[in-house]
């Protein structure tokens, strides 16, 4: 047993030497290589984290109460892109901020809460007006789930062609929601990403789902198409000042992780 082990670990290292030495010989495109992209590779292959995945949708538990929900919309500029969402449960009631990218995932993320968690969807929050915070708005109403969007948000659906069949229950700035015995908030902050984007926040875990206006560590200011470059920074600093010591951070695309994120983000428009 032993000789079969270090044989195995000798195996291994030879395995990375020979990639190694590839790697800096080659021209493979250095964004595989990424700190970021590795280690989402790593957290993919720890089945303790991940609670469903099929080719459409992959959900994580990522604490007692919330999970990440990932689905992925193709893009012409960006590729085939992993979009993240958030997921709240208390006691059998559930809220979720950003839909999966389409019906079907959505309708996966919908039948997991209900089927495997027993619970039911109280609320579904779009944290702006992009097809990777809507594209599953339809299902969500065909199941009677309430959505909440702010005013502004409801506006540039409507003004993008966006149907209901559901009445849309429209928020200011901010929202308070029940979701069993725990509190959890949906936030503006100011212009960034989009003019409407907002972010989720759950204090009993201290976690934010910053959505498209946090980036993950490593990544480019990504689509700027409705964003507002200038006031980025500022936004994202005022979350900062209102959360100095948020245990975890979830972004709109990519890794999560803690404040680090949110520094990021400002170094990344202030620059």
């Amino acid at each position: 047993m032993i000789s079969y082990k270090m044989n195995l670990v000798f195996t291994i290292a030879i395995t990375i030497g020979l990639v190694l030495q590839s790697v800096g010989t080659s021209t493979v495109n250095r964004d595989l290589l990424t700190k970021s992209n590795i280690q989402e590779k790593i957290e993919l292959s720890n089945d303790s984290t991940i609670v469903y995945q099929t080719s459409n949708l992959v959900i994580k538990k990522i604490s007692d109460h919330v999970y990440l929900h990932i689905s992925y919309l193709n893009t012409d500029e960006f590729g085939k892109v992993g979009c993240n969402g958030m997921l709240v449960i208390s006691d059998g009631e559930g809220v979720v901020f950003d839909s999966p990218t389409n019906n079907q995932s959505s309708k996966e993320l919908i039948q997991f809460v209900n089927r495997k968690l027993m619970s039911d969807i109280k609320a579904f929050v779009p944290t702006h007006f992009h097809q990777d915070c809507v594209g599953g708005l339809e299902e969500f109403q065909n199941n009677y789930i309430p959505t909440y969007a702010s005013k502004q948000t409801l506006a540039l659906l409507k003004k993008n062609g966006q149907t209901f069949t559901l009445p849309v229950k429209s928020f200011n700035r901010n929202l308070n929601l029940n979701i069993g015995n725990y509190k959890v908030y949906a936030e503006y902050f100011g212009q960034g990403h989009t003019k409407d984007n907002i972010i989720g926040y759950f204090p009993l875990e201290d976690v934010i789902f910053g959505g498209c206006l946090i980036k993950e560590i490593g990544a480019g200011k990504g689509y700027l198409g409705d964003a507002n470059s200038e006031q980025w920074s500022k936004t994202v600093e005022k979350i900062k000042s209102k959360y100095p010591h948020v245990k975890l951070v979830i972004p709109g695309h990519g890794q999560l992780g803690g404040s680090d994120l949110i520094d990021y983000t400002i170094n990344l428009f202030t620059n």
